[in-house]
């Protein structure tokens, strides 16, 4: 299992794809915190705050994660290569977490140099240092979180077809509604009780919860629970091809 998730790094690592994600993720980022003069500009709002890298990142991971994952498996089954390797000496299983853990750890690459925009209005904060630090580390936790949920759902989307472009759109769309579908449909369909109990099922309802700095265990076992869900449902596509 450790040969083929040190293979799926490499393959990141050793082509343009991995450096494209990691450089258009942290230049886009660069661009609505520092230079586009909106709402989310750092120099513009005035004050301390990192917020816009947490309210911009999933967005941008609504696309990017997608794009890193569409190739898992529908690139194996279109070179013919996928037989071949569900014949080593691996469970479905173990490909299936090999291939999610290297995009889980491509999604850490492109965090780690966000910590530069961090560092920078730490120092520009007056005093120094006037940064909610409790906050920060909770949203970068839940942004990881929701970052590897994206991943195995962009894991399974490149199990059902053999077509990149086709998972990457299906990826878009269980990503997209999975974070914000749940949120407009209480506002617009239905609100109330049971609107906030279906906007509690929501991706954005447990990030946003994560990033007030309070990591609560509910909020880890959702996260958890809706990737093995879809890790499970790739097991479940992967099988269908003995059927």
């Amino acid at each position: 299992m450790y040969a083929l998730f040190n293979k799926e790094i490499n393959g990141f690592l050793n082509s343009l794809i991995g450096y494209i994600v990691i450089i258009v993720f942290l230049v886009v980022i660069g661009l609505f915190l520092w230079v586009v003069p909106l709402q989310f500009n750092i120099l513009d709002f005035g004050y301390a705050s990192i917020d816009g890298l947490f309210i911009l990142a999933p967005f941008v991971f609504l696309f990017l994660i997608p794009a890193i994952t569409m190739r898992s498996f529908a690139d194996e089954r279109k070179s013919g290569t996928l037989e071949l390797l569900m014949t080593q000496p691996l469970t479905d299983l173990q490909v299936i977490l090999a291939k999610y853990f290297a995009g889980v750890v491509l999604v850490i690459f492109s965090l780690v140099p966000t910590l530069i925009y961090t560092i920078s209005v730490y120092r520009l904060g007056l005093p120094v240092g006037n940064l909610d630090m409790g906050g920060m580390w909770g949203s970068y936790i839940g942004l990881l979180f929701l970052g590897s949920t994206f991943v195995a759902i962009g894991i399974f989307a490149s199990s059902v077809s053999d077509n990149q472009i086709v998972s990457f759109i299906i990826a878009v769309f269980f990503c997209a509604f999975f974070y914000i579908g749940f949120d407009l449909f209480y506002t617009f369909i239905l609100s109330g009780k049971i609107g906030l109990a279906i906007q509690s099922i929501g991706i954005n309802a447990h990030y946003s919860s994560i990033s007030r700095g309070v990591i609560d265990t509910r909020d880890l076992i959702y996260f958890i629970s809706i990737s093995v869900f879809f890790i499970l449902l790739t097991k479940i596509s992967l099988e269908s091809r003995k059927w």
